[in-house]
């Protein structure tokens, strides 16, 4: 028993697990302190299963029950089923759209009986294996662009049928499996083609759009004139230019009103022209907006989240107003307060101190899981650990961007903080066949 006992925690990353724990402890607190009415009993409170904090606090303790199985399973189980897994993850995907419930405007959840499971969640620890399995054939070469395309195919199928669910912000998270392709050679070229498509949907929003025509040709002909050389010697370069310079001209006039008209939902759009400061042009406007009696001026939901959650974030100063005094927080001024907008409970009741703590315990956790990725010997688990990486960083990064006006307000959850069985369980199974990959990371998966 003894021997079983050191083969399990045998390579097991303690500091990873710890991390894990006061993330977990913190988050409790935290939707304890949005949620908790004066006079209730505390611990009765906490068992009865009654209250979001009760329900978390369960919730956490399946997930560390379910960690405790990943750690006691054969490390070779998960690369042996991972197109398994990802199949799974796909199949579940399509059975939201006959049995799914409208939560919120979403249309990614099943709900059986009291329970409520969104696959998209799930589908983060398919992606993760499935594409981590391809990554480490034994024959890849992922210099071949038939090979990024598959990869490329296995990260956006997945957000592509989560868009179809009308929850784009949580389909935009595949997207950071991409980091895990550029570590695995994916070519700079496709970075930088990517921040030029943000920058010109941006560029769209915020300019009118003839002027911006107008600055794209300018844009192309200054480049045929440095490229002239080239164009004498290759004719097949100006037809490049000019087809990039007219691609960039139709993205500008039609593909982003497209998107932005037919794709995102009302209150996408509300968020995304809130986040840049503007208010919406009339082509982009889906059904009536609400208008300032004084000012004359748009108003919006998301406007109204943002400000309300940078009051509660300053009014908590250098150390905060303690743990149930925040009175921003602990009367619902923010909404979404236990989920989205979790950050601001911390901020408030905390104030600088506990914020600059907590992204600490963040930044040592996403410091961890890239040591961890880089002292593994198989290619398997090199992957896996990056695309955990991924997906917490952006999950980090997007969600206290919203909370201070950084980033639109996209519905994504701060990791194992946000009130969510879901999304909990989902961080937790990342995390933990991370950390049973590792235990293992002289050995050579396939």
């Amino acid at each position: 028993m003894s021997q079983n006992k050191s083969e399990i925690s045998k390579g097991v990353d303690y500091v990873l697990i710890i991390i894990y724990l006061i993330l977990l402890a913190i988050g409790l607190l935290a939707i304890f302190a949005v949620t908790y009415k004066d006079g209730d009993p505390v611990l009765q409170s906490f068992l009865s299963y009654k209250t979001d904090y009760s329900k978390q606090f369960y919730y956490a303790c399946v997930a560390m029950a379910l960690g405790l199985f990943i750690l006691l399973t054969d490390s070779k189980f998960f690369p042996a089923t991972a197109n398994l897994w990802y199949a799974g993850g796909i199949l579940l995907l399509l059975l939201v759209f006959p049995f799914h419930s409208a939560v919120k405007g979403t249309e990614s959840i099943i709900r059986i009986g009291g329970f409520q499971f969104q696959p998209a969640e799930f589908c983060k620890i398919t992606v993760a294996l499935a594409l981590a399995k391809y990554l480490s054939l034994p024959e890849m070469d992922f210099s071949r662009p038939k090979s990024q395309l598959i990869a490329a195919a296995l990260t956006l199928a997945p957000a592509a049928l989560t868009i179809l669910q009308k929850e784009t912000g949580l389909a935009l998270v595949f997207f950071a499996f991409f980091l895990v392709m550029f570590r695995e050679g994916l070519p700079p070229i496709y970075i930088v083609i990517g921040f030029a498509a943000a920058a010109l949907v941006v560029a769209t929003l915020l300019l009118d759009k003839n002027l911006l025509a107008i600055i794209l040709a300018v844009i192309t002909g200054i480049v045929i004139l440095l490229n002239q050389r080239q164009i004498k010697r290759d004719k097949n370069v100006l037809i490049k230019i000019v087809l990039i310079g007219l691609l960039c001209i139709g993205v500008q006039r039609f593909g982003v009103p497209f998107l932005f008209t037919h794709v995102f939902e009302k209150h996408q759009v509300e968020r995304i022209f809130s986040t840049i400061g503007r208010d919406i042009p009339e082509e982009y406007i889906k059904g009536e907006m609400k208008v300032d009696a004084k000012t004359g001026k748009q108003t919006n939901t998301a406007d109204y989240n943002v400000k309300q959650s940078k009051i509660a974030i300053g009014s908590g100063g250098l150390v905060g107003k303690g743990l149930l005094s925040g009175t921003q927080t602990r009367y619902g001024f923010v909404p979404e307060q236990r989920t989205d907008f979790i950050f601001d409970t911390i901020g408030e009741g905390f104030g600088f101190a506990g914020s600059v703590v907590l992204l600490g315990l963040y930044l040592l956790l996403l410091f961890r899981i890239v040591t961890i990725a880089e002292r593994q010997r198989s290619v398997f688990s090199r992957c896996y650990a990056y695309g955990v990486a991924s997906v917490f960083f952006f999950h980090i990064a997007i969600n206290l961007g919203m909370t201070i006006g950084l980033a639109p307000v996209i519905g994504i959850p701060l990791p194992l903080i946000s009130y969510g069985g879901t999304s909990l369980l989902t961080f937790s199974v990342l995390l933990f066949i991370l950390i049973r990959l590792d235990a293992d990371r002289q050995m050579v998966l396939r």
